[in-house]
């Protein structure tokens, strides 16, 4: 199953070669939420494997993104002892482009040099 999260990227790690032939990377999106008028922050860390590792690559800390990801879970026993671990793991990652600054009612619009109630290209056959 596949879920998505958009946010903002906080936070990315370097590449991490756990083994010789399996690697990881992780960064951190801060999503904030107005719930009962109360700002709500939380911090979801993911997971990028393999061949993944590199979709972070082309944005910067700060950007607005949509991470695209699955939820992996694991058992692990040692010693007699199980222990569950919850990943997050990223398979796709967009930029969330900002809208550009457009005019607002509040910003001077430059007037016109000149007004003339008759065009330029207009004859002007009036007897007075």
């Amino acid at each position: 199953m596949s879920y998505e999260l958009t946010g903002k990227l906080i936070e990315k790690s370097e590449i991490v070669q756990r083994t010789e032939t399996f690697k990881t990377r992780e960064f951190v999106i801060e999503k904030s939420e107005d719930i009962g008028g109360r700002t709500v922050t939380n911090f979801a860390k993911f997971q990028c494997v393999q061949d993944k590792t590199g979709i972070i690559d082309r944005v910067n800390v700060g950007d607005e993104v949509k991470v695209y990801f699955n939820i992996r879970g694991t058992k692990w026993e040692k010693d007699g002892k199980t222990t569950y671990f919850t990943n997050l793991d990223a398979w796709r990652l967009e930029q969330i482009l900002q809208p550009s600054s457009a005019k607002t009612d509040n910003e001077f619009i430059e007037p016109l040099d000149t007004f003339s109630a008759t065009p330029p290209d207009a004859v002007d056959d009036l007897p007075f």
